[in-house]
């Protein structure tokens, strides 16, 4: 899909949606990658501007083996349940730029835990073919119970009837983050990822670099698509 052929109104998004659902895969995923990106987003103050970093970490021991920015403008206007249309285009072409091909996407977002089944995770997965899951730091739908207290602890993120993820404790005590599959992983699979790629803090390494870099990138410059 080029820039002229971007969704530019709601419908057009909705269209889009519904086009590309059905082709999301499930599967388990790699069974063990060697490496895995963490995609986030950053926004000037204005609201429009933004940075779009995707870090690629090696799965074993989370150092960065590749790190690519993109600054550009939103490609849509905020509605809700279609936030992914804004970001898309900017993380693509910094996935262009990298030089090491990540195995697995993490989005800082949803994947099918998201009102109309296809968030961020899900949108970014098949368009691209590769591995990919969210993982949150506040739910967009469901409802839940629990989970337990100790790392690892987990219960099921319900919405119209149908799991759509997972809340997780990453960290003894400390607030859950919500897991959910995009293309081609499993929700066992996903939160296992999650938690390898948490050993000290709440959230995912992945999501941590990718959140410094974009928005080291707003305070400093960099280049633009």
């Amino acid at each position: 899909m080029t820039d002229d052929d971007w969704p530019r109104t709601e419908e057009q998004a909705l269209a889009v949606q519904d086009a590309l659902r059905p082709r999301l895969l499930g599967g388990p995923g790699p069974a063990r990658p060697a490496t895995v990106a963490g995609l986030d987003v950053a926004y000037h103050e204005d609201g429009e501007r933004l940075a779009a970093a995707i870090v690629v970490l090696d799965a074993a021991d989370h150092r960065v083996v590749d790190t690519a920015v993109v600054q550009g403008r939103a490609a849509f206007p905020y509605v809700p349940g279609l936030f992914a249309f804004r970001e898309i285009p900017a993380l693509l072409a910094a996935l262009d730029r990298l030089t090491v091909r990540p195995e697995v996407l993490v989005c800082d977002g949803h994947g099918l835990a998201h009102p109309r089944r296809f968030g961020l995770a899900c949108h970014l997965g098949v368009l691209t073919g590769r591995p990919s899951f969210g993982v949150g730091k506040t739910p967009l739908v469901g409802r839940w119970t629990g989970p337990g207290e100790r790392r690892g602890d987990r219960s099921d993120l319900v919405d119209a009837g149908q799991t759509v993820g997972a809340v997780l404790r990453t960290r003894d005590g400390v607030k859950p983050v919500f897991v959910s599959v995009g293309h081609r992983m499993d929700l066992d699979s996903a939160c296992a990822l999650t938690l390898a790629l948490t050993p000290r803090f709440r959230l995912p390494e992945t999501t941590r670099a990718a959140d410094r870099a974009c928005r080291d990138a707003l305070l400093g410059g960099s280049t633009g698509m």
